[in-house]
């Protein structure tokens, strides 16, 4: 199935909790959201649109060939900043939408394709990505978000607890992962979401859920509500994104080791 026409969607916020002008954090010499809508743009998206809350990042972004849209700073998530994004842009209801995220300035072009293939070929609700899990301290790590699928790919949960709980392995020794026909049995989610602009706008006025704000997990939303999630293994892996001052520092180093390598190779 060919690759849909798609646009690809980018909230920023400024005021970000653990690393405050989160976007504007210089990486590599430009600021954090330039190195993601490079990423977006790198992907084939018809358009490429961050949603902002503040001139500052306008100003970043002017000579990159992105839009920028700006809306609330009252938003409580991306999702309801994006649908503000998608009255502005003038979106049709069903132009496809992929939410990437404003903190993840190494997202491979084919994951981003891939996630709007997905939505197109499953005719889910909404689609996302996953990769499996290699080891104990990544399914115990709470930011580490887990799922587990339904026989047709679809989600069925997403938690920080570590699911599925293999009880009789876990009962002897909980420092490594038993396998399972030689597979993974745990899949991480990945934090990239398509969705349809009609479903969009319905998530942003869904009533948040019980399990979501159990969770603290905005995607159990869709599935507390009866909607399907479809599920699909990322073709390529999406490194870490940019919470806190130490990511930061690990992105720089990925950066500099990167640009070394090229180097080299000329």
């Amino acid at each position: 199935m060919p690759t849909p026409d798609f646009t690809v969607a980018i909230p920023a916020r400024y005021a970000a909790s653990r690393l405050p002008g989160k976007p504007l954090r210089v990486l590599g010499g430009e600021p954090l959201v330039v190195h993601v809508a490079r990423r977006a743009l790198a992907a084939g998206a018809r358009e490429v649109w961050v949603a902002a809350d503040d001139e500052r990042i306008v100003e970043a972004l002017a000579s990159t060939g992105v839009r920028v849209a700006m809306t609330s700073r009252d938003h409580a998530s991306g999702t309801d900043r994006l649908a503000e994004c998608a009255g502005i842009a003038g979106w049709s209801d069903d132009t496809v939408v992929v939410n990437l995220q404003g903190d993840e300035p190494f997202a491979p072009a084919e994951g981003i394709r891939a996630v709007a293939e997905l939505l197109q070929a499953s005719g889910a609700d909404m689609a996302t990505l996953a990769a499996h899990v290699d080891d104990a301290g990544t399914l115990f790590d709470p930011n580490a978000v887990k799922l587990v699928q339904a026989g047709n790919g679809d989600a069925l949960y997403f938690s920080r607890a570590p699911i599925p709980w293999p009880r009789d392995a876990f009962a002897q020794d909980r420092s490594r992962l038993p396998a399972r026909d030689g597979q993974p049995a745990w899949l991480r989610h990945i934090g990239i979401y398509a969705y349809r602009v009609d479903f969009l706008r319905r998530f942003a006025a869904m009533p948040p859920g019980r399990l979501e704000q159990i969770e603290s997990l905005e995607q159990l939303r869709v599935l507390e509500a009866g909607h399907r999630i479809a599920v699909a293994l990322t073709p390529a892996p999406f490194p870490p994104g940019v919470d806190t001052p130490e990511d930061l520092a690990r992105a720089e180093a990925m950066l500099s080791s990167s640009a070394a390598t090229q180097s080299e190779g000329r």
